[in-house]
């Protein structure tokens, strides 16, 4: 089997990892927390002193890094791709800004090393299930090589285009997610000033022109939607953090290339407002919360 270094093991990487150690692969890894290193250890993944030694010494054929930022992923790859072996591939899956993507890209084009940028979608409940979709940005061969290790982690996986390509649909994906879930909460923030139960709202806009994933999968108010984290005081899931965090690559994308986004720059507003105040560890959907709370200062 294809041997595998994952660098990043937290809670998007670790159980990533896991999966690949349960689909049959040799699995070596990394990571700087050591709690993280211990529960992927508890896994099955060979866990290593360091990343260069995890990608050298364990004579890796493959190697996914899943980082916070693009200069983690920068840095990172500049050590890696001198120690790598000849005819590795190297994937990224860290969600990252696409000047980032591209320049690692490069790197390893220069080493002589296929790569792929590949974020994922589907928060830490997809990557425990392997069922992640994958967007991914490199040359055909690449994907091709880089898919049915992929498929170990996801259910969907789609190859975008050339480099950076996966980075793009990802920040324009969760650009969307972000402006259709303040959409939805203020939609039952407006139906609870009308009168109208939850019940009834998500009855009528769930099989009605309303109808998107920020409503019928994720609904931000208890009841509807059993599953999702409003049923469960609004623990991530998916961290206001991180929406914010993809909200701003996406408006620095959209100042790179010209692009007139006024709905994204709006959600990323408000969602550094609720960071702001101190809701940055719960869930992006408990927005509707915080609207609340502007309708009660009179700010909405």
């Amino acid at each position: 089997m294809t041997t595998i270094a994952v660098i990043g093991l937290g809670n998007m990487g670790g159980p990533m990892a896991a999966n690949l150690v349960k689909a049959g692969h040799p699995v070596v890894g990394y990571d700087l927390m050591a709690e993280s290193r211990e529960q992927a250890k508890a896994a099955g993944v060979s866990v290593h002193g360091g990343a260069v030694t995890a990608v050298r010494d364990g004579d890796a054929d493959i190697v996914i890094t899943m980082l916070p930022a693009g200069k983690h992923v920068r840095a990172v790859w500049s050590e890696l791709l001198p120690v790598a072996k000849r005819g590795a591939l190297f994937i990224d899956c860290s969600t990252v800004d696409v000047d980032s993507a591209r320049a690692v890209h490069d790197l390893a084009a220069k080493a002589d090393i296929a790569s792929l940028d590949a974020p994922v979608s589907g928060g830490t409940g997809g990557a425990k299930g392997a069922a992640l979709t994958f967007m991914a940005g490199g040359t055909d061969e690449a994907f091709a090589r880089g898919k049915p290790i992929l498929a170990a982690m996801g259910k969907k996986i789609v190859h975008c285009g050339g480099a950076g390509a996966g980075q793009a649909a990802k920040i324009c994906n969760n650009m969307i997610l972000g402006i259709s879930m303040i959409g939805v909460g203020e939609a039952f923030v407006l139906a609870e000033k009308l009168g109208l139960s939850h019940q009834a709202l998500f009855d009528v806009a769930s099989t009605s022109s309303g109808q998107c994933w920020s409503l019928t999968t994720y609904c931000p108010v208890p009841g509807p939607v059993p599953a999702s984290p409003a049923n469960n005081g609004y623990k991530p899931g998916f961290a206001a953090d991180l929406m914010l965090k993809d909200l701003k690559l996406s408006q620095e994308a959209a100042l790179s290339a010209g692009a007139i986004t006024p709905l994204g720059a709006a959600a990323a507003q408000l969602y550094a407002l609720f960071q702001a105040a101190g809701h940055g560890g719960e869930d992006f959907s408990g927005m509707i919360n915080f609207l609340r709370g502007m309708a009660k200062e009179g700010r909405a």
